[in-house]
């Protein structure tokens, strides 16, 4: 009986983990979809719908961290062939919160040009703080809102 909880324990840390990588991934250099990961763990059943949230949540906020601190160091890596975003995606996300301003970071869940706006908060050099707590509202509020339908609540 105690190692099958602990297996479901060691089980349930590995999907957390799991959904941790993925989102963070998923904000930063390599496509992946943090969206499926939730679904699935939510159709599962197996932990709180909440620490899901809460979890893709705050691994897609740390992918944008480190996006917003590549843009504001972005003379040293532009040109490397893993920068996640291409110049003119970056050049169009620079427009953008030219425009908008902080704002535009309500719409850093975006599959297209989420990613980029992050970056271009780091090359016009938005306030850390005012970073975070808008990427962060905009992350939780898509998680959220997928889990509210996934599990008919929406």
């Amino acid at each position: 009986m105690a190692a099958r909880a602990l297996t479901g324990n060691v089980e349930d840390l590995l999907s957390l983990a799991g959904l941790f990588a993925v989102a963070f991934i998923a904000a930063t250099i390599l496509p992946a979809q943090s969206e499926a990961a939730l679904v699935g763990l939510l159709v599962l059943g197996k932990q709180s719908p909440a620490l899901l949230v809460i979890v893709a949540t705050f691994g897609n906020v740390l992918g944008s961290i480190t996006n917003w601190l590549l843009g504001r160091w972005i003379e040293h890596y532009r040109d490397k062939h893993w920068f996640p975003v291409s110049q003119q995606t970056l050049d169009r996300a620079t427009g953008w919160y030219r425009r908008w301003g902080r704002w535009s970071l309500l719409l850093s869940w975006a599959p297209l040009g989420g990613d980029a706006l992050t970056v271009a908060a780091g090359v016009l050099r938005e306030s850390f703080w005012s970073f975070l707590l808008l990427v962060t509202i905009a992350k939780a509020g898509r998680y959220i809102i997928l889990a509210a339908i996934t599990l008919g609540l929406l």
